[in-house]
């Protein structure tokens, strides 16, 4: 399937707030024949807006292969998932669909995280740590434990983040580099006002996100391959199409065969992340089967990794130990360094998230019509 060699309008996709996202969304979707279910969340937005996770399906309800593309995992960086899901209507998608393919759009599973510009949900959880199973004991993070105020200090006066940054430091000299960022990032379970918080229950997204595959019988089809639309980690502007599979599983293979030797591998060191406990993948996987699931994480990087860490702190401290008051001058200044990291809205940036999912969801179509038969 060749990709759309048409104009981007890049005003007309990335929107400047969850309401004109949503509003886009669902006026585009409508006009261009989408069946539309909208899964309300309890929440209301910054300036009382509706909140929701809002599904368009195109094509026929008893296709065989479905393609899903989700946005806003990580609330703020739904920005750009959005912006993405938008473009793939703009370019004439729904008309251009293989025979027996269907394609579904996931827009803000985290729709409280959007409007609010935070990475978590409406819970504080960290969605894409929370699909694990709680049935037992919660995964440990001993390096979490241990930096956890110095993730997100009490307090940003220069002498207490100086301090943390000491002690941060300190960690990274004595265990390495990566033992550090597993600390810090693959997911922890016992600080809620913490970074990277996996919860102790199922979230409200997470709930949504198995009612959605059952709603629409995903478990039934032969193939389902999802793209989950990501930001803030590699390069300025490139996707990284991410595989959490595990070595030896089919989704692995097929991963490699659709998307080439840009595929990134967590599991095997070959990635821009690291593994991380608690992916939604594995929540895809035991909704759909395993054996038909094709997923991955397309990963935009923007700016350093350090300022993320800077603009994260700010947030999750805000929402400890500040005053959330949308009007302020604080509030706004901490969302918005947040929005601009994970979502950098320059021309150059947004025209390479386009390029380059229109790039991956062909290969994704190509890879489910080679497997139709």
């Amino acid at each position: 399937m060749a990709i759309a060699q048409v104009s981007m309008d890049v005003r007309a996709c990335f929107s400047p707030d969850y309401k004109t996202a949503r509003s886009r969304f669902l006026d585009k979707a409508t006009s261009a024949g989408g069946v539309i279910r909208s899964y309300d969340n309890p929440n209301k937005g910054p300036s009382g807006e509706d909140l929701a996770t809002d599904v368009a399906w195109f094509g026929p309800r008893d296709a065989r292969n479905v393609l899903v593309l989700v946005s806003s995992t990580h609330g703020v960086e739904g920005f750009c998932g959005s912006g993405a899901q938008l473009d793939w209507l703009a370019t004439n998608g729904p008309e251009t669909l293989p025979s027996g393919l269907a394609v579904m759009i996931v827009h803000a599973i985290n729709p409280h995280g959007f409007a609010w510009l935070r990475r978590t949900t409406e819970e504080g959880v960290d969605l894409n740590r929370n699909c694990i199973s709680f049935d037992g004991s919660l995964p440990a993070n001993e390096g979490y434990d241990e930096l956890a105020s110095a993730f997100v200090p009490k307090a940003l006066d220069e002498t207490t983040l100086a301090e943390a940054k000491a002690r941060r430091e300190a960690y990274r000299e004595k265990h390495g580099r990566v033992a550090f960022e597993q600390a810090r990032s693959s997911g922890q379970y016992t600080h809620p006002e913490g970074i990277f918080f996996g919860g102790t229950g199922p979230t409200w997204s997470l709930k949504t996100l198995e009612q959605i595959c059952a709603d629409y019988d995903l478990s039934s089809r032969k193939g389902v391959a999802v793209i989950d639309y990501h930001t803030g980690l590699g390069s300025h502007g490139y996707g990284e199409p991410i595989c959490g599979h595990r070595p030896g599983e089919s989704g692995q293979a097929r991963c490699r065969a659709w998307y080439g030797h840009s595929l990134g591998e967590p599991l095997l060191g070959k990635s821009s992340s690291l593994p991380i406990a608690g992916l939604t993948q594995y929540a895809w996987a035991r909704c759909v089967g395993g054996d038909k699931l094709t997923f991955i994480a397309l990963e935009f990087g923007t700016y350093d990794a350090e300022i993320g860490a800077d603009a994260l702190r700010d947030d999750h401290w805000l929402h400890a130990y500040g005053t959330v008051d949308w009007t302020s001058e604080e509030t706004q200044r901490i969302k918005t360094n947040l929005r601009r990291f994970y979502h950098p809205g320059t021309q150059d940036w947004c025209e390479l998230v386009l390029f380059r999912s229109r790039q991956v969801i062909s290969q994704a179509v190509t890879g489910l019509c080679s497997t139709s038969s």
